[in-house]
């Protein structure tokens, strides 16, 4: 291995996923020099192994199951996806798991890329191991933004390597549909993964620990109606049970349950959890401990460390790439306020504080139907001090929801701070709903007041009249 002198930057970046790129893209745009270090490929998990290749597998089974609630539509759409064609349209959005476009666009931003394992070597300091084993030292002047993000957890099982189970880089990166899989978990990546195998042509059984059900961080309703069309779609749920112990037989996975059950499959995903990449990456280095999540104030600074940012999953604030690239923007004008001088407004919805984090998280599941929330939950509003009061409406009674498709399903729900009387939360269920949360999005950051919303008008006939509804219940109740 050979050492070069250290080489000098304003900040420098940890982690070239969406939330490094925009890190880097604001501190570039406010004239600070800036580098960024990547050990896989440039884009990161959303690029390549989340977001992207698994709304691609999903895209296909929602717009089938649209046009199959249209009367002359849906008799065209009775037969199965055209599985290869789907993973082939899959593999075009992940640029085929290159990363050439993205290394393009970092290189028109002015920053600088360095291939290799990024790891702290003191305060300021990034020390480089590229794939050759050449070793650089980068400094820093200002700012060591850490953007590593979250890999899957696997529960502590014995054996459970020699299984090679499936993780979300595996679900969402397969070549062929498994005839049989078996989906431990219940949350996001659990229930679009379901759903994708599912109508791709595996039979898909969904083990969920608890008898919480699924999604159950939503609003209770949500995960009620994802199961209940689940099981309209074949896969077989079981809920409260527990995998003990897992093995590879001839092929052949096996999965013992604490219920007694021994259950097989061609391959068997793990959709348990994610754990912070801060493992290899130096943070012993700086009185930190190595593994763990990076717990951050409102401008995305590390505690006890005026130069160290850690943006994105890693920080266990909202772990969501939207949520990561807002949070970037903001970690990147602080950033820059700070390296300049200026004033720093990190106060509530200031332009260098991610409120948003703790009050207007916006998230879609992308099932059939769909899962859109904003803001808190009933539970959550109420565990957060808020007097607060729900009202509830079945989506299929609003016209557009009718013309959407035959025998709509859906419910939609609206949490009032009526001390305030502004928006808390909002969650939507339902087909299409997807596009809709922005408007709730808004109505909760903006704390519209709720009189202030009588006058924004929906278009009819559309499922957005769901907003007319609400309001209706709210004042009738």
């Amino acid at each position: 291995m050979t050492q070069t002198e250290p080489i000098a930057y304003d900040v420098v970046v940890i982690g070239a996923g969406p939330v490094g790129e925009n890190v880097a893209d604001r501190t570039r745009a406010a004239g600070l020099s800036t580098a960024i270090v990547e050990s896989e490929l440039v884009g990161g998990e959303c690029s390549y192994w989340a977001c992207m290749p698994s709304k691609a597998l999903l895209r296909p089974v929602i717009a089938r199951a649209d046009a199959r609630r249209l009367p002359g539509l849906a008799e065209t759409v009775r037969g199965p996806l055209e599985t290869e064609r789907v993973l082939a349209r899959r593999d075009e959005f992940t640029s085929h798991w290159k990363d050439d476009g993205q290394v393009e666009w970092i290189d028109g931003t002015g920053t600088d890329l360095y291939r290799g394992q990024g790891r702290l070597a003191g305060p300021r300091t990034v020390e480089v191991t590229g794939p050759d084993g050449e070793r650089r030292t980068l400094t820093a002047r200002h700012a060591v933004a850490v953007c590593t993000g979250t890999g899957a957890a696997l529960p502590d099982l014995p054996g459970i390597d020699d299984v090679r189970p499936w993780t979300s880089r595996e679900a969402t990166s397969a070549k062929s549909a498994p005839g049989r899989l078996i989906v431990v978990g219940g949350g996001v990546v659990a229930v679009e993964m379901a759903t994708a195998w599912q109508a791709l042509g595996s039979q898909v059984t969904l083990l969920v620990r608890g008898t919480g059900g699924l999604l159950a961080r939503m609003e209770p309703f949500a995960g009620e109606l994802v199961a209940e069309a689940l099981a309209e779609a074949g896969v077989d749920i079981r809920t409260g049970v527990s995998v003990t112990s897992v093995t590879r037989e001839d092929g052949t996975v096996v999965a013992e349950t604490d219920g007694g059950d021994r259950l097989e499959a061609d391959e068997i995903l793990f959709a348990t959890g994610r754990v912070p990449r801060t493992g290899d990456i130096g943070l012993e280095t700086v009185g930190l401990e190595p593994g763990s999540w990076l717990p951050v104030d409102d401008s995305l600074r590390v505690a006890g460390h005026d130069w160290l940012y850690a943006v994105g999953d890693v920080n266990h604030r909202a772990l969501l790439t939207h949520q990561g690239k807002y949070q970037a923007r903001i970690a990147g004008a602080a950033i820059a306020a700070r390296a300049g001088g200026g004033p720093v407004d990190a106060g509530p919805w200031g332009a260098h504080a991610a409120t948003a984090d703790h009050d207007a998280v916006p998230q879609v599941v992308f099932t059939d139907p769909e899962a859109a929330s904003a803001g808190l939950t009933l539970a959550e509003a109420e565990q957060a001090g808020h007097r607060v009061r729900a009202v509830d409406v079945d989506l299929a009674t609003v016209a557009g929801a009718s013309l959407y498709g035959d025998g709509y399903k859906g419910r939609a729900r609206m949490v009032v701070d009526l001390e305030e009387e502004i928006v808390r939360g909002v969650t939507f269920v339902g087909p299409g709903v997807g596009e809709l949360i922005h408007s709730a999005t808004i109505a909760v950051a903006g704390q519209v007041p709720v009189s202030r919303l009588w006058h924004a008008v929906p278009s009819y006939p559309t499922i957005s009249e769901v907003w007319l509804r609400l309001l209706e219940a709210y004042r009738d109740q």
